[in-house]
Parts: structure tokens; sequence; C-alpha cells
């Protein structure tokens, strides 16, 4: 097997940052006005230690309303779960983001503050898509193959930007049954996966993506 040149592997990592850093450039974290604490039994982490200024995370029955800066994950101490279960919520998105973002449900957190947090994220984004994924510490892996379309993901009018005229609601739904966990959108399963191959057991929340503007339902739990 042929090796790269020293060279050509450096450039070649060079640009892929420089790519990085341009996309990043492109579409900053936003500036939220309000933004910078929780409510009472509310816990918030963000990605790669933003300030936690740039979220605004209200209760607005039913249920909680957050505009983003940068992505985070939302939870309460309490709601956990384990052994067979089905945890489900309504989401809201009242604006597009300017590149697709996704907003959803996490399951199996542990460590949430620290350093070794971990979680398995099931999320959907605007273009009608939707992403299952782990993530221990700073390192995620795709459970899914990468952001998988479906017909079953409700999505704005073609062409849509900015703040909507008529929120998009999506039900998700994630259902632990013996040794397999199944992954459903408004009704209808779109993925399952053995219970080996995500988290099953710990904290149940919310992971929403950087800039978004969405309403979270409250999370139904319910144990089997």
């Amino acid at each position: 097997m042929t090796s790269m040149p020293r060279p050509a592997l450096a450039l070649t990592i060079f640009s892929l940052c420089a790519i990085a850093g341009a996309a990043a450039q492109a579409d900053p974290d936003r500036t939220v006005a309000g933004g910078g604490t929780m409510p009472p039994g509310w816990n918030a982490r963000t990605d790669r230690g933003a300030p936690l200024s740039g979220v605004k995370f209200e209760i607005m029955n039913p249920g909680q309303h957050v505009t983003l800066g940068p992505a985070a994950t939302f939870w309460r101490d309490a709601d956990t779960t384990s052994a067979n279960f089905t945890v489900e919520a309504k989401l809201w998105l009242f604006s597009v983001p300017r590149h697709p973002e996704g907003y959803g449900l996490f399951i199996g957190g542990s460590d949430l503050s620290g350093a070794g947090q971990r979680y398995t994220y099931f999320i959907v984004r605007h273009d009608g898509s939707f992403l299952i994924k782990r993530r221990v510490g700073d390192s995620t892996s795709f459970v899914t193959p990468k952001w998988t379309p479906s017909a079953t993901v409700a999505k704005p009018d073609s062409g849509a930007s900015g703040d909507l005229p008529k929120s998009i609601e999506n039900t998700l739904t994630i259902r632990v049954a013996g040794e397999t966990v199944s992954f459903s959108i408004n009704g209808t399963q779109v993925f399952s996966a053995p219970a080996t191959d995500v988290d099953v057991k710990g904290v149940v929340g919310y992971r929403v993506n950087h800039n978004l503007n969405v309403h979270l339902g409250p999370i139904s739990i319910t144990r089997q």
C-alpha cells in the first residue's frame, strides 16, 4: 500500500482545517438576548464549552422553549430510565436556520456535566432527514448511516427561510424492548438497532443544535 508523502499529507490536513474554519465563520453561533440562566431543576451543557449566555431556555407550557446560539443538551436529573421503556416528545421548529441543524431527544445519559459524558441522541432537521449518534466524551459515532432522508419527517415548504409563518411539528419516540431499540417519527418507525449499539440506561433529555429556535414538548417516559 502506498503512503501519501508527508508534504502532501500536511497540505491535506491544512486544507481540511481551513474548510472547517471557513464553515464555522460562515455560520457562527448567534447572539441571544436574555440567555444565561436555567430554571430550577434543569441542567444544560453547551458544545465545546461555549458560554451559557448564548442559551435562552424558558418554561412555556406545554414544555420549554429554547433559542440558541451554541448547540446544547438539556436534562433533569430525575428523568432516568432502565430496562424496557418508551420516551416520547413533540417538538416544534419555529425558524429555518442558515444551514440544516438537528433537534430531538437523547437517552442513556451519564456523567453529563463531566469529561466522560455519554448518551445516544435521535434528531431531525428541516430538510426532512434524521440522525442517530452516540457521544462519548468529545467524540461521536454514527448509529445510522449518517443523515437519512425520510418522508415521515415534517418539514417546511421548499425554499422557506428565516422565521416560519407556522411552526413545524414532529413527534419523536424511542422504545427499548428487550434487546432492540426502535426509533419512530410521527408514529412511523424509521430505524431499529440492537440495544448493545446504543446507550440505554441513564438520563433522558433534549439535544438541540446551534442557532435553532425550537419548542420542546414535555418528555413522556413509560416504563414497561
